[in-house]
Formats: C-alpha cells, structure tokens, sequence
C-alpha cells in the first residue's frame, strides 16, 4: 500500500489533537480534527515570505502564532478589498451604491422588520454609520420605517417592494461574485473555510456586542485557547 504513510501520519496528527484537548475536558470532534489538520500543515505556497518579500528579519524575535495571526490579518484585509471590487462591479448599473446597503438590504429581505439598533448590531457597525445607510435607504424608497407597537420611543424598519425587486434583480451579480471570490477552493475547502469564518465571527460578534469598550490586553487574553 504505497498510500500507508498518510494514514501514519494522520494517526500522529490524531494522537497529538487528542492529548492537546482531552488535557482542557473539551468536546473532541471530525470537525476539529479537521481544522486541527488545517493549522499544522504547513503549505508551502502558503508561507509567510509569499506576502511579506522575505525581508522580515525584525520579525524572527517573535514566535509562530503571532507571524501567523500578522499573516491573517493582512490577507484578510487583502481578500476584503478583492470582494469590495467585485462587488463595485456588480452594483454597476444599480441604484444600490455599496456594499454595505446591500448587505442591510439583504439582511431586511429575510426579516419581516427589525429595529435600527438590531439592523446595525447584525451589520457590525457603529451606530452613527448605520443611521446614515438606514436614513439613504429610506430617501430611496427601499425601506421604510414605523413605530415600534412595545417600545413607542423606536422605529422598526422593513424591505419595501421597490428595495425587493431592486435586490432581487442584483442576485444573479452577486452570485457571480461569491463563486470569484471562492477562487478555485474545493466544495471541502470551501465547507472548511465557511466553518473557520464562522467560528471567528461568533468568537468576534461576542466581542462586539458585549465587550466593545475592552482594552486589547483584555481581548487577547479572551483569544487564548488555554
């Protein structure tokens, strides 16, 4: 069997996972397992000098974890941009001007209303921001808003027919864009890369919700695994 080292290698990886986690009493998992695999695998088009030029000799002071979350950050951001583009694209044509009021737009189209506060805490922005996509959308005639029937001092907000027709219309775009910016990823890298994504943004959406004003010396003690 020419393949048998994979599974030896697969038995070290799986007996490592299980000491590093049966230690802290956590629930073991495929799923874990398998993003366990992702992190200590190293790809070697993947590595660091591929977006920092190699000339990084500050940097070697510093340990593993923290090149690696650098590197995170900065692709990212990176991948951020790429999406912003495409989206730029497919908006083209459309009274939708951003991303951004397509995504509240979207987001009203699966609720039957929502107040501000609560459109604005799902989109993860600051208040002020938010008013001021929320009040456009409004002028538009894509939203509208009302009085909330339990709390008198709020307005609920929901989708009108033209905002429905005008995001319905950008959906076969924006479909598009999705498939771009997976790349050429598998359905299982994709499924991996969803799940990842997931588990930062509920690991994150905590931190934005419950423990904005925190100092970073807080958050990165939240960050440690043990």
């Amino acid at each position: 069997m020419k393949a048998k080292h994979i599974l030896i290698d697969l038995l070290d990886y799986f007996e490592v996972y299980v000491s590093e986690n049966e230690k802290d009493n956590r629930k073991l998992s495929t799923t874990d397992f398998i993003g366990f695999l992702n992190k200590n695998i190293e790809v070697e088009s993947l590595k660091r000098n591929a977006i920092s030029g190699g000339k990084d000799d500050f940097l070697t002071n510093r340990n593993a974890d923290s090149k690696i979350s650098t590197d995170v950050s900065i692709l990212v951001s990176l991948l951020f941009r790429y999406a912003k583009n495409y989206i730029k694209k497919a908006l083209k044509g459309s009274k939708i001007n951003t991303a951004d009021e397509f995504s509240f737009l979207i987001t009203l189209l699966t609720y039957e209303s929502l107040s501000k506060q609560e459109l604005i805490n799902i989109q993860v922005m600051e208040k002020t921001s938010g008013i001021e996509i929320i009040n456009r959308l409004i002028k538009k005639g894509y939203i509208c808003q009302f009085d909330d029937e339990t709390d008198k001092r709020s307005k609920r907000i929901k989708i009108t027919d033209i905002g429905r027709r005008e995001i319905i219309a950008l959906l076969p775009s924006m479909n598009l864009v999705s498939k771009i910016i997976v790349g050429r990823l598998t359905k299982e890298e994709q499924q991996t890369l969803v799940y990842l994504l997931r588990k930062l943004d509920d690991f994150h959406n905590d931190i934005f919700l419950n423990q904005k004003h925190a100092g970073l010396e807080e958050l990165t003690n939240l960050s440690r695994l043990s």
